[in-house]
């Protein structure tokens, strides 16, 4: 039993904690700056950079598909930014016309180009394939301390584990700059604390969080862990250092139970097959901000977190 576990679950468990972890810490600052709808478009811009970096290089290295991702979400923030200066509009409504523009062109891209010798279409791209990472070299516990066996490991995982040090590093290297941007960005910009190039840094953060959990899980669990966990989160506490810790705690609740519950969960009530882990792990997190809703102590303003961060 222990060793269909390793073989069969514990990698995508693992891949989906990793993922869903990596998107609730950025997402903490996207939730308290009110700019929740970028992760949903940078979840979406994603795709035509992605489609484009496979066009140049041919393949779905990760290399050129965090850069394309990246490069597509800096080209979609400017764009926002430029909207709402020169069309004069409400913040919200430029972020929907720009991701919705673009995520419809890198549809029609991935339309018109040949992937079919590629793993790379739009279903893809909404579900990824998280059921399907699987790893066979691992027979047991024992697999987790022998070099062969871990060299098996599919790629996405140790992607994430970089990418989520990287997300967690530039979060505690630049932990002073965004908390005061965050709460106050008229006052860090007066003590040189640059609000805006630490926001397009965030951005370009939340860029590749996504395109990295982009192959293994895809964009409905990006987006659902941009917003729930950070959204959760912010209900239990009013203080910074504790959010984030909670928004972990609910991250891998949501990713661990929701695939569990994929699984499992329609065969414990007589259903014949399991159901797609990606939208039972965004369900469940969704489940969670509602008891948070429900139950949570209540946020007393975002003037004392500022004071306590």
């Amino acid at each position: 039993m222990s060793s269909e576990f390793v073989q069969l679950s514990l990698a995508p468990m693992l891949i989906g904690t990793l993922a869903s972890v990596t998107c609730a810490l950025v997402g903490n600052f996207l939730v308290l700056r009110r700019q929740s709808l970028i992760g949903d478009a940078v979840a979406h811009v994603a795709l035509p950079g992605i489609v484009v970096a496979f066009l140049i290089t041919g393949t779905v290295a990760a290399g050129p598909m965090l850069i394309g991702a990246a490069a597509s979400a800096v080209v979609a923030a400017l764009l926002i930014e430029l909207i709402r200066k020169v069309g004069k509009i409400e913040p919200g409504a430029a972020m929907g016309v720009v991701f919705t523009t673009l995520f419809a062109a890198g549809v029609l891209l991935l339309e018109r180009s040949d992937t079919s010798k590629v793993h790379l279409d739009v279903e893809h791209a909404l579900y990824g394939n998280l059921e399907s990472l699987i790893w066979l070299a691992g027979d047991g516990w024992g697999s987790l301390v022998d070099p062969a066996a871990l060299a098996e490991l599919p790629p996405q995982l140790p992607r994430l584990a970089l990418v989520l040090l990287v997300v967690a590093g530039f979060i505690t290297i630049f932990w002073k700059e965004l908390v005061i941007g965050t709460f106050d960005a008229a006052f860090a910009e007066s003590i040189g604390a640059r609000p805006t190039i630490t926001s397009y840094a965030l951005i370009v953060m939340v860029a590749v969080a996504a395109v990295a959990a982009f192959d293994a899980v895809g964009s409905i669990i990006v987006i659902a862990m941009f917003i729930c966990p950070p959204a959760a989160a912010r209900l239990m506490t009013d203080r910074m250092g504790p959010q984030i810790a909670w928004s972990v705690v609910f991250a891998v609740l949501s990713a661990v139970l929701g695939y569990v519950l994929a699984g499992y969960g329609p065969l414990w009530v007589g259903a014949r097959s399991s159901v797609s882990a990606a939208g039972m792990i965004a369900t469940v997190s969704g489940i969670i901000l509602f008891l948070c809703c429900l139950f949570g102590p209540r946020r007393r303003g975002v003037k004392v977190a500022a004071n306590r961060a």
